[in-house]
């Protein structure tokens, strides 16, 4: 294979998999073979075995680090602080990604950023959209809700009033109510609708002060 026939087989796309390039014409030991030259010589960044990006001077987009998680581990999607910052939900800004995933959990560090994957089973693999981060550039992103409620379920002992109150959390008038509870329940765990409830009470105290 070419590198004109890469440019032009990857197109626009800011991250791409390798089995985007084989073709019947191609054996995969020889994609391989050359896709590792190239990211030896810099013209490709790899970000695991298998996912790619163009450096720099090759690529017509940089890569959002949301759509890299995606790519990252099919089968995901962003959510806890990552999500519930970019929903405004949390003032902090938040250095590593964190999805939600059905597969291994595992933490990624690539050129493109840090990455971690929390595991979940397949019943709570629900609740996220896809959204365009960027130009012709989306992802699947937790909504706010559940953002909130995985980060409870993955985090210990987070049920706590100190620890919802720890993270500050603001904006909470675009929250659902209805939609709140029912993913909560959709858990079937005491902890997390305990944590809807204190949820809803954070939400109900930060209106009345601003009134």
């Amino acid at each position: 294979m070419k590198w004109e026939t890469l440019l032009r087989t990857v197109g626009e796309e800011p991250v791409f998999s390798s089995a985007l390039l084989m073709t019947p014409e191609e054996k995969p030991a020889d994609v391989q073979k050359q896709l590792s030259r190239w990211s030896k010589a810099g013209k490709l960044l790899q970000l695991r075995k298998g996912v790619y990006a163009l450096a720099p001077p090759y690529r017509k987009s940089v890569p959002v680090p949301f759509l890299v998680a995606n790519h990252l581990k099919p089968a995901s999607y962003v959510s806890l602080q990552s999500a519930l910052a970019y929903h405004g939900m949390i003032p902090e800004h938040v250095p590593e990604v964190t999805s939600v995933t059905t597969g291994r959990p595992e933490r990624l560090e690539t050129p493109l950023g840090r990455f971690s994957f929390r595991h979940v089973k397949k019943s709570l693999f629900f609740g996220y959209r896809q959204v365009e981060i960027a130009a012709r550039q989306e992802a699947f992103v937790a909504l706010p809700e559940k953002s909130l409620l995985d980060l409870v379920y993955l985090t210990p002992e987070a049920d706590t009033a100190a620890y919802l109150e720890g993270l500050r959390l603001q904006n909470l008038e675009s929250l659902h109510t209805s939609r709140l509870l029912e993913m909560a329940e959709r858990f079937g765990s005491p902890k997390l609708m305990r944590s809807a409830a204190s949820i809803l009470r954070i939400a109900a105290e930060e209106e009345y002060e601003s009134l």
